[in-house]
């Protein structure tokens, strides 16, 4: 896919340059948005880094309002997401959100605009609100004050679209607000600021960790799966926990989950000699009560939720609602 990428990268330019001179205009809401995104399709890490801000804005009183595509979806309306619905409906990473963050209404659509409208539909007077648009680094159709943006270090190795995982080059750091990074990736500040021909925008360090409760009744040799875009960093991540792995099944990004697969999956263990699986948040919200059922015909179901903590929490909040407030007013 190499000869497609100059192709792709002159419409990705040409894109920014309309919306740079006003040509493709903006629409604003409301209230004021914080994007979250990154430079790559997936695997960066944005849901639980969305999550945290939510907490975290939430804590200082304000209503926080989380707008999502839903990618991969079976369901085209521009809806609220019911933490108890269905996965196909709303989307995986939709329903996730709406799951681990009960303090927060999360709003998915294809248009994050009208699904912003919708929110702020018979609001009552006086309301202090916040929108939080996930994945939006590059939804350049929606106005925002605040542009947060992960990088990793697979984003130095990787290529642009179609040939790669990136929708966008490292120069695109530019147009951040704040650049996080991951504590067990320190020199990457450093490969930045050699690399890019501007000052670094303020960076944000975060923790991350794996939840993974182990018990008397949890597999000890678990079959793990996933379905996410990056599988490479679960999988260590696991490992650095101490887990006795049997075998690693991957799935491709926001996979919806079929008979066939939780056969391949029991298969596998028994093959494997297995006592159980692990696998994400992000993959169970995906799997029907039966197909838990037939997993646990082998063993425990384990799910390894991902969070992160963020450095100086309270004083990084303190300066994105100054900052907030200066561009509103």
């Amino acid at each position: 896919m190499l000869p497609f990428v100059p192709l792709y990268a002159s419409v990705v330019t040409t894109k920014r340059w309309l919306h740079d001179r006003g040509f493709l205009v903006q629409r604003r809401l409301g209230h004021p948005v914080i994007s979250v995104g990154s430079l790559s399709a997936g695997g960066a890490g944005k849901t639980p880094v969305v999550l945290l801000l939510a907490e975290l804005l939430g804590a200082r009183g304000l209503e926080v309002r989380i707008l999502t595509r839903g990618y991969g979806r079976v369901g085209k309306l521009t809806e609220r997401v019911d933490p108890n619905g269905d996965a196909a409906r709303f989307g995986d990473e939709p329903l996730l959100l709406a799951r681990r963050a009960p303090g927060a209404k999360i709003f998915v659509g294809r248009d994050r605009y009208r699904a912003g409208m919708l929110a702020e539909h018979h609001e009552p007077a006086g309301t202090k609100a916040v929108y939080i648009l996930d994945d939006g680094f590059q939804h350049q159709k929606l106005a925002r004050e605040i542009e947060v943006l992960l990088v990793t270090r697979q984003d130095f190795e990787d290529r642009l679209l179609p040939a790669g995982n990136m929708r966008e080059s490292l120069r695109a750091i530019g147009r951040a607000d704040f650049v996080v990074l991951r504590e067990d990736e320190p020199e990457l500040a450093k490969m930045l600021e050699k690399r890019l021909p501007f000052p670094l925008p303020p960076i944000l360090t975060i923790r991350r960790k794996l939840k993974v409760v182990s018990g008397p009744g949890d597999p000890s040799r678990p079959i793990v799966f996933s379905g996410l875009a990056r599988p490479e960093g679960f999988f260590a991540m696991l490992i650095g926990t101490g887990i006795d792995i049997a075998l690693t099944e991957t799935f491709p990004d926001h996979h919806r989950y079929s008979a066939g697969d939780i056969e391949r999956l029991i298969r596998s263990a028994r093959q494997k000699g297995a006592d159980g699986f692990v696998t994400t948040e992000k993959d169970a919200v995906k799997l029907s009560p039966s197909m838990m059922d037939s997993l646990r015909s082998v063993g425990p179901v384990v799910v390894a939720p991902l969070e992160v903590e963020l450095f100086e929490d309270a004083a990084t909040i303190d300066v994105i609602l100054a900052l907030l407030t200066s561009q509103v007013s």
